[in-house]
């Protein structure tokens, strides 16, 4: 079948509807129940680090309950942070570098973390794809996150090619339209997680199957 061009408007408007049904991506659900400030998202973010959704949700409610601002995490002890985060991935590493920002954005800046993206990276267990993710949900400022699925999703339609996240991120900054450079993680996410799957993607439900390249797709369903 001969593909038409990709448009990136319409496959947008056409995704944002077909993921209805599946559950947000974790950020962004969190900001929808009312954690949108930078140190929450970003706590959210170090919690969902080689962690499921599933599980990064939980977690970190049950953390914001105990604790959201960096004084009330800095009073907590190592071992009841540890506690909370527990289900999470590499909770010991986390819990110390969550403790180490809590108490420097105390004695730093008043206890208010300002969202910038340079400041995030120089805190340990913080990389790119965290700090954009949580300067895109809490501040709205305009960058990319690529993870996994964008990665492998912008990759198949044949929108970018990059053999790394990293390059993927530098390909859709020089391509992609600034006005959905935050939406695309918020769509790929539940898109690559329940129709463009890793293994055999769900094409012939893919409302883009007309634009898409099929990349590297040997079998789908």
């Amino acid at each position: 079948m001969e593909k038409r061009p990709f448009e990136i408007g319409t496959a947008f408007a056409r995704i944002e509807e077909a993921v209805r049904p599946w559950p947000k991506a974790a950020l962004f659900q969190l900001a929808e129940e009312g954690y949108t400030s930078v140190f929450e998202q970003l706590l959210a973010c170090m919690i969902s680090i080689r962690t499921y959704d599933e599980v990064t949700l939980p977690v970190s409610r049950k953390l914001f309950a105990r604790a959201r601002t960096p004084a009330q995490v800095a009073q907590l002890s190592w071992e009841e942070l540890d506690a909370l985060i527990s289900p999470s991935t590499f909770h010991e590493r986390k819990a110390n570098q969550m403790l180490a920002i809590a108490r420097e954005v105390e004695a730093s800046f008043g206890g208010i973390l300002p969202g910038d993206r340079d400041l995030l990276l120089s805190f340990g267990g913080v990389g790119p794809k965290c700090a954009n993710l949580v300067l895109g949900v809490a501040c709205g400022t305009p960058v990319i996150s690529v993870d996994i699925h964008v990665h492998r999703v912008t990759g198949r339609w044949g929108y970018v090619s990059a053999s790394t996240p990293e390059k993927t991120l530098a390909a859709l900054e020089a391509k992609l339209p600034q006005e959905y450079w935050i939406d695309i993680n918020r769509l790929l996410v539940p898109f690559g997680k329940h129709i463009c799957t890793g293994n055999r993607p769900r094409c012939s439900t893919c409302p883009v199957l007309d634009m898409c390249q099929q990349v590297g797709v040997l079998e789908h369903r």
